[in-house]
C-alpha cells in the first residue's frame, strides 16, 4: 500500500492508537517506548509524553479501551483497500508453519467468490507482539505442542476481547494443546461445540451438516468448537476436520477438486461470519 501527495487513510490515524493501547504495561515507564505515534506508512505524529499520559487517562476515564479495536476496524474497512490477515507464530514446538500454500488459497477464493479485498499475501504474527492488533482474523494450525506464556495469553485476550478472531484448525495432534492454553487466556470460559444450524454453517456455502470431513484422523466426526465473550465469537476450533488441508495445493495432498471445493467453501464461511457477526 502506497500514499501520495501525504494523504492518511483513517488506518494510518488510528494504528498509533493501536500500538498504544498494547502498551499499557509500560505507562510508568514512558521514556523507554518508542513513538507509538508512528504509522505503518511511517508518518509521523505530534508526541510527547505528556500528550501520551492524558490520553491514557482520558481512555481510562471514559472506560473505553475495549471498544477502541472494534471501532478501528470499523475505520480500516471502509478505508483500505486491501485488508490483511495473519497466521499465527507460536511457541512451544509445533509446526505452526504447516499448510504454507493453504492461506493464500482462501483469500483468492474469497476475493473471487465473496468479492472481498484480502491482501493476497498472508502477514505471520506473533502470540505476544503488538503487530497483532493490525489484523481482524488470525489463522493458526499445526500438529504438535503450543505453549503460551503469561504475558502472550493477556495479548490475546486483549486482542480477542478487542475485536479479534483467531481460528485454530487441528492438522492432527493439536487438540490437547489449544485447548489447554486458551483455558489460560480465558479461564472462565468453555468451549461450546456448535450445533449443525450455527449461523457460520449457513453462510454463501451451505453445511446442514457442520464442518466436512477433508482428512481422516482418527476415525471421528468433525466437530466445531467456540469460545464467545459477551455474546461474539472470538475464537472457532476446527477439530477432526483439516480445513487448511483442503486449502493447499492440490500437489501437496492430492485431494479430489470436490475435497477441496468444500474445504474452501467452509474456509469462507468462517470469513464471512467473523467480518459480518
Amino acid at each position: 500500500m502506497h500514499t501520495t501527495g501525504r494523504k492518511y487513510s483513517l488506518w494510518s490515524y488510528t494504528f498509533p492508537l493501536l500500538t498504544l493501547l498494547t502498551n499499557f504495561t509500560n505507562f510508568k515507564n514512558i521514556t523507554n517506548l518508542t513513538n507509538p505515534f508512528t504509522s505503518p506508512f511511517n508518518l509521523k505524529f505530534p508526541y510527547s509524553s505528556k500528550n501520551y499520559v492524558l490520553l491514557q487517562a482520558f481512555l481510562d476515564t471514559l472506560n473505553m479501551k475495549k471498544y477502541i479495536f472494534g471501532l478501528m476496524l470499523c475505520a480500516l474497512c471502509l478505508a483500505a483497500p486491501a485488508q490483511q490477515i495473519a497466521l499465527l507464530k507460536y511457541n512451544g514446538g509445533g509446526d505452526w508453519y504447516a499448510n504454507p500454500t493453504s492461506l493464500p488459497n482462501l483469500i483468492k477464493f474469497c476475493n473471487i467468490n465473496l468479492g472481498m479485498s484480502l491482501d493476497l499475501k498472508p502477514a505471520t504474527v506473533e502470540v505476544g507482539s503488538a503487530d497483532i492488533f493490525q489484523y481482524p482474523f488470525v489463522h493458526m494450525t499445526g500438529h504438535g505442542n503450543v505453549v503460551f506464556s503469561d504475558a502472550e495469553a493477556e495479548n490475546l485476550r486483549l486482542y480477542l476481547m478487542s475485536g479479534g478472531f483467531l481460528h485454530a484448525d487441528d492438522n492432527y495432534g493439536l487438540s490437547t494443546f489449544i485447548r489447554k492454553e486458551m483455558k489460560k487466556v480465558f479461564p472462565e470460559l468453555d468451549l461450546v461445540e456448535l450445533p449443525f444450524n450455527h449461523p457460520i454453517f449457513h453462510q454463501k456455502y451451505k453445511f446442514p451438516n457442520g464442518l466436512p470431513k477433508i482428512h481422516e484422523h482418527d476415525n471421528k466426526p468433525p466437530q466445531a468448537f467456540a469460545l464467545f465473550w459477551e455474546g461474539r465469537m472470538v475464537f472457532l476450533f476446527t477439530y477432526e476436520c483439516d480445513l487448511g488441508d483442503g486449502w493447499e495445493d492440490y500437489i501437496v495432498h492430492k485431494d479430489s477438486e470436490a475435497t477441496r471445493l468444500k474445504a474452501l467453501q467452509m474456509g469462507a464461511n468462517i470469513l464471512q461470519y467473523v467480518f459480518c457477526q
